[in-house]
């Protein structure tokens, strides 16, 4: 993987060698890890559960998706999931929700990232 794409990915809030330690240095399957990354429909269903002021969907939701973020060491959104994911548990939804303005711009930020990377 060459530096450009290593930059493209940093900026979008993956850590690449933390990332490739987990995948035991292979740079296929890190490649092959995040571009299934914006198929899975985890923000969506936590966005679904915000406009439906359904707080054990949008912690199912939020739980699932800080998995993956930290699987693929999505760090920057791993880290706002695990206070959302916090504030659910608390029962918090409108603080919960109060941050998905941040979430989504993250979630986008490494979505775009990927495709920009590996398009």
């Amino acid at each position: 993987m060459d530096a450009h794409v290593r930059e493209i990915l940093v900026e979008g809030g993956i850590l690449v060698e933390e990332m490739l330690e987990r995948c035991m240095g292979s740079e296929a399957l890190l490649i092959r890890l995040l571009k299934k990354f914006p198929a899975d429909s985890s923000f969506d269903r936590l966005e679904t559960a915000f406009r439906n002021e359904d707080e054990a969907a949008a912690l199912e939701a939020a739980h699932t998706l800080k998995g993956v973020c930290g699987n693929l060491s999505v760090a920057e959104l791993f880290k706002l999931l695990e206070g959302q994911v916090h504030l659910l548990r608390a029962h918090d939804m409108a603080g919960a929700a109060a941050m998905m303005p941040d979430v989504s711009r993250r979630y986008h930020a490494a979505v775009q990232a990927i495709a920009k990377a590996f398009d």
